[in-house]
């Protein structure tokens, strides 16, 4: 929470910001610099080229803050000169967000059977099996990772390597 010059709490939100970009050296160090240059967090990050025709990027950024401050950053990224859309899916539209992680197990005995009853229960695949660990691979929204992390975690948890969120509008319209 956050206190205003008028004493009113302003609760921090979860944001999740579609960013439209050339797809040129540089632009994700500037889109980057806008957020560490003030102090503003990112809480996932994933870029990836759109169209190789119009050589377009997209950046999805998952940062917290107060609607002032979302906004304030929504409006200092429209401000940059690579930038050609910003998107609010937050507010802005139904969106769909996914995120992909690789969650690797130890585990022998009754522990490796409970590993593989609960990625089952996830909808988690094996990817890589040895006789003492697994690689299960899962997608879904960032809360359900966290989930099958936490109880992966007894269990004989090693190590995870996410993705970052991804996140679309839904509809037929583009960004």
């Amino acid at each position: 929470m956050s206190y205003t010059s008028s004493n009113i709490i302003e609760r921090t939100e979860r944001h999740t910001l579609s960013i439209l970009v050339d797809n040129e050296p540089g632009v994700l160090a500037r889109v980057i610099g806008l957020f560490s240059g003030r102090g503003y967090n990112i809480d996932s990050l994933t870029v990836s080229e759109v169209s190789q025709e119009t050589h377009l990027s997209r950046i999805t950024i998952v940062t917290t803050g107060t609607p002032m401050v979302i906004e304030q950053i929504r409006n200092q990224l429209d401000r940059l000169v690579p930038v050609h859309r910003v998107r609010d899916l937050t507010v802005e539209a139904i969106a769909v967000e996914r995120e992909l992680a690789m969650v690797k197990v130890r585990g022998t005995g009754e522990a490796r059977g409970e590993a593989l009853r609960l990625a089952e229960a996830f909808r988690a695949r094996v990817i890589d099996a040895t006789t003492e660990s697994f690689v299960f691979e899962i997608t879904g929204k960032s809360d359900k990772i966290d989930q099958f992390a936490v109880l992966m975690t007894p269990l004989g948890l090693v190590e995870v390597s996410r993705t970052g969120v991804v996140a679309i509008s839904r509809g037929p319209e583009a960004m």
